[in-house]
Formats: structure tokens, C-alpha cells, sequence
């Protein structure tokens, strides 16, 4: 369960900037269904982030990715391997480091864990955690350019490696590798309950739904639950195993290889069964099409996410996906954000972070002000990140629950909006 997200020096990001998934205790709307509670804190189920086209908003998402991609492979650095860095390249001779903090929830504490890093070393590394809002912030250890400081009465799984770590390798990625409980905790959150995704390169996540409907687990029951209440016009999804497809117009040595390394391997393949009709339109039989062949590329694409959707449904981690709502229509979008949103199909209380330019979202009330963020550049091209709570209107007031959002966001009242020149 996420809290807060902090990026700085990364892309457009240049300053420090943080995306919150706390509720805003001032707001009432929706606190029955889009909020959930969790060891005293009140969080968030689904957040949008609305902006212009290059203005930040998949910089935030590459952001987050980028995070756990160091935190996760940290521990098959080499000596003196390289780091990915990839700072804010329009301020000149910045050299600065990037910067990323999360702030989760895991089992029964509050977990606050960043670092700082550039090309060549990990400069500073901190763990924090705490019972609830309130409870007094205990930390586990703080690393800078002096050296690393272990509490040991707090993380004794720290004490005595402080100077065993390699520059460009991550403190709590060595204490985990060592056995270590508070590391293990903090790196399976970003293992299992924090994934990352794009909506436009959905092809990747195909083989992973395919996979759980060919097991035929009870997500797979939930996504054609799903895939039959929009109607998508096919009745149910087979899958059957196919012998991978070697090409037999290859050369006599490259296919013996190819055979020899599919051998004992099977495929799956998806079917999509449609009714066949009579002159008079009753259903006299069915059909089997090849799903991603005769399937329109948005129900592919509704196929391929359908795998992570569930399974964070299921297991009640954090999703984010960047352009959530391309290739969809606008209801379809609106009803996977709903699934987060309700308790009774979100009873482990997933979260949805999602990027989109759809702002029918904004008109239908489904969302509360402090589920509505903003990207917009600066004129030195650096990203803002801010929510619609944050605004503050000419008059000197905040936007109000009974406001029309997408025609104020339309009418640039919000920001975040591309300004297209006249000739």
C-alpha cells in the first residue's frame, strides 16, 4: 500500500516532487467507497494523472519503474558497474543526483526508504518505519558520504557489514542477500505488492494472462466476469497448447537447432467463442476465432492487462499503468477504475495509479479531488506535479465537490493543458 512517491533530478523532474496517496481528511465525497482505512491510516484507491502530451506524466511512471528496477537489481551489481542515471538534461553542468523516496505499508508498519545515486554511486540511503501516523519515527539507518550508520537496536541485521558494501550497490540490497527480516520486507514490497506497467506496450503482459487463464485460476474466472459484462461479443476464452511454429523454409542446421531447443516445449494459443446465429437472429451453434488474430486491438489489449489487473486485485498491491486508457473506450476505462474503487470487487483495497488524457473520467463523479493530479512544465521545461486540491482559483478559493471538472480542465482552469499557437 502505497502512501507517497518523491522524485527529483530524474528527466523533466528537477525539483523535488511528490505524488500522495493519502487522503485529504477535509474532503467527504466518496469516503464510503474510493478510500479505504489500514492500521490508522486512510488511503487512496485510485489515482488519475492528467497533463499534456510531454509534460511529465510518463516520466513519473518511468520514475517509479526506475526505483525498483535499481532496488531489485542492486544486488547483481558488479564493482564499478554503472548505475542507471538519467537526470534533468536542460539545466547546464547539472550534475546533481537523482533522488527517489516511497513511503508504503507493509504488514503491521509504515516504511519510508529513498537514495540518492548518480553514475557511479549510491551517495545517500536512508530506512525509516513506524507504527502509525502518530508513533514517533524510528530510523534503521542512514548512509552519506561519510559512511553508513546502523542503529543496532533497531536493525541489527545491519550491524558489522557498514563497510562491506560496494559504492553502486544499495545497503538494504546487501542486509537482504545476508538473511536480513526488515530488508526482505522492504524489498518484497517492490518484488510483489509495487508493479509497473505500460498501456501501450501491452503485448508484453500477453504471455503472463494467458498463462493464468490456461490454469484456469479464479482470476481467470474474474477477468471473463469481466469481459462478459462489457460485452465485448465473444461468450467465453479458450486456450489449448500448440507446438511452437518453426519455419520450414530456414536452413537445414539453424532449423535442427531451433527443433532441438522447442523440443518439449508447448505454446499457448487463445480462442475467443462467438455465437453463431440464425436468418431470424437465434443463437444455433458457435464459433472459435483465434483471439489475437480476429479480436480488435483494444480487446487484446483489455486481455493482456487483465492479468495484472486481477492479480493485483487479488493480492492487493499497487498497480500503476501509464496510459491506461488508450485503445479504450471511455466506459471501459471508467469500469476498470471502478473495480479499484469499489469495496466489494477491491475487498484487499488494490491501488490503481494511472496516467490518461481521457477527461469523460472528470465529468462522472467518480473521483474525488484529491484522486485528480497534474503534470505541467515550467518555461525552463521542468515538470510540476500537483492535484487538483492544490489549485487555487482566481477568486482565492479551492475548487468545489459540485464543479464541472472537465470543462474547467478543458477551459484551462487547472493547468496541465496543452496551448497550441495560432499562425
Amino acid at each position: 500500500m502505497l502512501l507517497e512517491f518523491t522524485v527529483e533530478n530524474y528527466r523533466s523532474f528537477y525539483n523535488k516532487k511528490t505524488l500522495v496517496l493519502e487522503a485529504d481528511r477535509a474532503l467527504k465525497e466518496y469516503s464510503d467507497t474510493n478510500l479505504f482505512n489500514f492500521n490508522k491510516y486512510t488511503l487512496l484507491r485510485s489515482l488519475a494523472l492528467y497533463g499534456a502530451n510531454s509534460s511529465g506524466k510518463s516520466n513519473l511512471v518511468s520514475a517509479m519503474h526506475a526505483m525498483a528496477r535499481c532496488v531489485l537489481l542492486s544486488v547483481k551489481l558488479n564493482d564499478n558497474e554503472e548505475l542507471e542515471y538519467d537526470p534533468f538534461l536542460l539545466l547546464k553542468d547539472n550534475n546533481s543526483p537523482t533522488m527517489f523516496e516511497v513511503v508504503f505499508l507493509k504488514g503491521e508498519y509504515c516504511y519510508r526508504y529513498g537514495f540518492r545515486h548518480n553514475q557511479e554511486r549510491i551517495i545517500d540511503e536512508w530506512l525509516f518505519r513506524k507504527t502509525t501516523p502518530r508513533s514517533k519515527e524510528l530510523m534503521m539507518y542512514v548512509r552519506n558520504e561519510e559512511g553508513i550508520y546502523v542503529e543496532e537496536n533497531n536493525f541489527p541485521e545491519g550491524a558489522g557489514y557498514e563497510e562491506k558494501t560496494n559504492d553502486n550497490r544499495l545497503f538494504l540490497s546487501l542486509c537482504q542477500q545476508l538473511g536480513g527480516e526488515i530488508s526482505r520486507q522492504v524489498i518484497s514490497w517492490f518484488q510483489s505488492d509495487f508493479n509497473v506497467i505500460s498501456g501501450l506496450n501491452n503485448q508484453q503482459y500477453r504471455a503472463y494472462s494467458k498463462l493464468f487463464f490456461h490454469k484456469k485460476e479464479i482470476l481467470s474466472t474474474d477477468a471473463l466476469e469481466f469481459f462478459k459484462k462489457l460485452r465485448l461479443g465473444f461468450n467465453n476464452i479458450l486456450t489449448h497448447e500448440e507446438d511452437p511454429n518453426i519455419p520450414q523454409d530456414l536452413p537445414s542446421e539453424l532449423k535442427a537447432l531451433l527443433q532441438r531447443e522447442a523440443q518439449g516445449k508447448k505454446s499457448i494459443e487463445l480462442d475467443s467463442v462467438h455465437s453463431v446465429y440464425s436468418a431470424s437472429g437465434k443463437v444455433v451453434g458457435s464459433i472459435n476465432f483465434s483471439f489475437e488474430d480476429r479480436e480488435s486491438s483494444g480487446t487484446n489489449k483489455l486481455f493482456d492487462l487483465s492479468g495484472p489487473i486481477f492479480e493485483t486485485l487479488y493480492s492487493g498491491a499497487v498497480l500503476v499503468v501509464d496510459e491506461l486508457d488508450a485503445k479504450m473506450h471511455p466506459l471501459i476505462s471508467q469500469y476498470i477504475i471502478e473495480l479499484f474503487n469499489s469495496p466489494v470487487t477491491n475487498p484487499k483495497n488494490a491501488q490503481l495509479i494511472f496516467t490518461t488524457h481521457d477527461t469523460h473520467l472528470l465529468s462522472q463523479k467518480i473521483l474525488r479531488r484529491d484522486q485528480i493530479w497534474f503534470t505541467e512544465k515550467d518555461s525552463k521545461e521542468q515538470t510540476d506535479l500537483y492535484s487538483l486540491m492544490d489549485i487555487v482559483l482566481p477568486d482565492g478559493t479551492k475548487p468545489r465537490n459540485d464543479a464541472n471538472y472537465e470543462k474547467n480542465y478543458i477551459a484551462g482552469r487547472y493547468g496541465a493543458i496543452p496551448y497550441i499557437l495560432n499562425d
